[in-house]
């Protein structure tokens, strides 16, 4: 599976947008971008899931860790460009009441 992942820096946070599907194969790649962005702890971090076809439980623990990490340093998690599918794996395991998650590609 590929997955594509392109990543921006703003002058206050870090936009990384993700495509293709999002399971336990791919997510090795994506916490390659995410973990130094997390350790580094300065910027919050807005993930773009608008054109991710699939994900499973592997992407929810990545998403976890993340945000867990980014807390630490009073920066947040944002999960952007949710599709009705991918948004009922944040409801079902009650995750969409931790993190930012929206459908739509901006901040709200």
């Amino acid at each position: 599976m590929n997955l594509n992942i392109e990543t921006i820096t703003h002058d206050d946070f870090y936009e990384v947008k993700v495509g293709g599907e999002l399971d336990v194969y791919t997510v090795p790649e994506l916490e390659e971008v995410l973990v130094p962005m997390r350790q580094e702890g300065t910027h919050d971090v807005h993930v773009n899931l608008a054109n991710v076809s699939y994900m499973d439980s592997t992407g929810l623990g990545l998403f976890v860790g993340t945000l867990k990490a980014l807390n630490q340093n009073d920066k947040n998690l944002y999960i952007l460009g949710v599709s009705e599918r991918i948004g009922r794996l944040f409801d079902i395991t009650g995750l969409k009441d931790l993190m930012h998650v929206n459908e739509g590609t901006e901040v709200e």
